[in-house]
């Protein structure tokens, strides 16, 4: 079967939230401590103790929004340890990841400077496993406040005279699983006491984000949005890619067979099958689409690298990650009438990072390329895509060997995104653009690689990296592109 693609230039499907191109940073490994955060008394140039590299490469890919400080961390973190001088805040033991002792050098004024070092929106998670009513609602009080009260006033006696802006917050994070083991029906109740006292002050209004299923529990959807919708702005769902079902032996980051690339094709692709069975469930209650899909935490999870802390979820990053990343872009894409914020896991050092840290050493992962090269898709128009694939096959199972989206920035640029999931052979595309007025003018990009398990390192940081693409051509209003293995192509026309 030949590829064909169809491009409804004139056909507007809505836009594409910015905040699909999110991030997640946990205490978790070295995703704050060496990751962003270095100290001030740290040889590594820095900004009051936050890397200057790290932020400068952010930015690059115009981070929209940073989720923190976790994940499972979140519902064992008191935000009270982490402000004040920071020889007398409280250190503390990181049970979940890796027994470490975590010392609280990074709160919440320093994860604040960061989001505005790296104009970021920030997306804070609360503690409703092991945290009270009051200690969320004076979590929200200090940051926002901006008037006279106990935790205002806290604020300013840390150095912080004007409340900060703060949209996202989340009300618990995985209460079904580390976030307190809860039943749907019970944590519906709890979201229901807790949120109320999640406050607007001033200006500043704040859009609630309730703890989501994980992965295909329906019910948890069915009970939240049936007990709680009318109290919340988005509901989350987490989903990781993970090729094998036994995750003692997830799999290697670096030595994937190529029955387990297949299987990681196919796992991501299922993160539309979730969208749309989750969806349908939040139709039901919420038929305006006014709650919006919150997918917080994705992305790949594979064996910790050896002789890496088991704990610290260190993996590296290959050509098979990009195109997880793309692939899910196009999936999210899909779905921009429901899905509006999407974090990928995690920005720094952990599992599908965009950047690797080795003392004064960072490195971009071919992750890193791929979110730089989907950006422009950010808050652009969709428009109406029909794609008709030629099939990847192993072992009697076929996946469709090519995935795409297409959008239309402000400039009225049109920008093409296309994924091929094929590891052995290149493979050609037709795309018929219709309600373009020129094609005289394309310019491309492609990310790809000639083995299964290309990375960068520290010795070779650029062995992936996006080179410019020429391979197509123009016929009328068609353009036949040729699309390398294995590759992530980037098209704009205008």
């Amino acid at each position: 079967m030949k590829n064909k693609m169809v491009i409804q230039a004139d056909v507007p499907k809505g836009k594409i939230n910015k905040n699909i191109y999110g991030h997640f940073a946990e205490h978790l490994g070295r995703c704050i401590y060496e990751g962003f955060w270095v100290g001030q008394d740290s040889h590594i140039e820095h900004t009051n103790g936050i890397r200057n590299d790290v932020v400068k490469a952010l930015k690059e890919i115009q981070i929209p929004v940073l989720r923190w400080p976790g994940g499972c961390f979140a519902d064992e973190y008191h935000w009270k340890d982490g402000i004040g001088p920071k020889e007398s805040r409280k250190r503390m033991v990181n049970t979940h990841w890796g027994g470490v002792v975590e010392n609280n050098h990074f709160g919440t004024h320093e994860f604040l400077m960061l989001c505005e070092m790296l104009d970021t929106e920030p997306y804070i998670c609360g503690n409703v496993g092991s945290g009270t009513v009051q200690e969320m609602s004076e979590w929200v009080e200090y940051m926002t406040f901006n008037g006279e009260s106990p935790m205002a006033n806290w604020r300013k006696e840390n150095g912080r005279n004007e409340p900060w802006s703060l949209t996202y917050f989340g009300v618990g994070n995985e209460n079904w699983g580390c976030g307190g083991h809860m039943r749907a029906e019970y944590y519906a109740d709890l979201y229901r006491q807790f949120q109320t006292y999640v406050r607007n002050y001033g200006d500043n209004k704040i859009y609630k984000i309730a703890g989501g299923a994980n992965v295909d529990d329906y019910h948890w959807t069915e009970v939240l949005m049936r007990e709680a919708s009318h109290l919340m702005d988005g509901l989350s769902l987490h989903y990781y890619t993970v090729p094998s079902d036994d995750w003692a032996n997830k799999g290697s980051a670096l030595d994937p067979s190529e029955n387990e690339w297949f299987l990681t094709m196919k796992k991501a692709l299922r993160m539309n099958e979730l969208i749309s069975k989750h969806s349908t469930i939040m139709d039901k209650y919420d038929p305006d689409k006014r709650v919006g899909m919150i997918i917080d935490e994705w992305g790949t999870w594979f064996d910790v690298e050896p002789g890496t802390n088991p704990g610290f979820l260190y993996q590296q990053n290959t050509i098979r990650d990009a195109l997880v990343a793309g692939l899910h872009f196009n999936i999210f894409h899909e779905h921009n009438d429901r899905v509006q914020m999407a974090n990928i896991a995690q920005t720094v050092n952990v599992l599908q990072a965009m950047i690797l840290t080795e003392g004064e050493k960072m490195i971009l992962t071919p992750t890193y390329h791929v979110f730089e090269m989907y950006k422009v898709h950010q808050d652009a128009t969709k428009l109406d895509i029909d794609i008709t694939s030629g099939t990847y096959q192993i072992n009697n199972e076929e996946l469709p060997a090519v995935s795409a989206t297409a959008s239309k920035d402000k400039q009225e640029k049109v920008h093409i995104s296309i994924c091929h999931l094929n590891p052995n052979d290149q493979t050609a595309v037709a795309i018929d653009l219709r309600g373009i007025e020129s094609l005289s003018t394309i310019q491309g990009r492609v990310l790809t690689a000639n083995e299964r398990n290309a990375h960068n390192t520290f010795e070779n940081p650029d062995h992936v990296k996006p080179i410019s693409f020429e391979d197509f051509t123009v016929e009328g209003e068609t353009l036949h592109v040729n699309l390398p293995s294995m590759s992530i192509i980037s098209l704009t026309i205008g």
